[in-house]
């Protein structure tokens, strides 16, 4: 009886000691973002798709998506982004995907420096003579590959 109730403590205590995780405390744990919670830096996530380049996002408008704040150059892409956030957001939660590929680490990024596969905004570090797109387009395949495996060691 003494050892039945030993376990029942233990099992109580180990399922109260790792709750499940809120899906926004998660993304803010886990994605590239500002003390603030800010995104890409304040840059547009729709402003990569739609003009083809990126762009500074306007501090009046702004949205917040599951924890995640984002900055807009206009309302009409605050407006895009809003009726489908998955659609814009950067991939690997805003890390540079060369690193997430070669790696598995979590590094920041430039926002100008940035590349759309399948309908996806990809993000990379260029900082110090070390534009890591150039790379990832040598291997982007693999690199690609191992990035959204490792990814989905931090985020899933």
């Amino acid at each position: 009886m003494k050892k039945l109730f030993s376990l029942l403590i233990l099992s109580f205590t180990l399922i109260h000691a790792t709750p499940a995780q809120n899906p926004a405390d998660l993304r803010k744990k886990q994605f590239n973002i500002s003390k603030e919670g800010l995104a890409i830096g304040g840059y547009d996530p729709v402003s990569y798709f739609t003009a083809g380049k990126a762009a500074e996002g306007r501090k009046d408008i702004t949205l917040t998506a599951e924890g995640i704040t984002y900055r807009f150059s206009t309302t009409e892409n605050r407006a895009l982004f809003k009726a489908d956030p998955s659609k814009y957001e950067p991939q690997y939660g805003g890390w540079c995907a060369y690193a997430l590929g070669s790696s598995g680490e979590k590094v920041d990024i430039d926002p100008e420096t940035f590349k759309l596969i399948n309908g996806k905004l990809y993000l990379f570090y260029n900082k110090f003579f070390n534009n890591t797109l150039k790379s990832w387009n040598k291997d982007e395949i693999n690199l690609k590959a191992k990035a959204d495996a490792n990814w989905a060691k931090f985020y899933h």
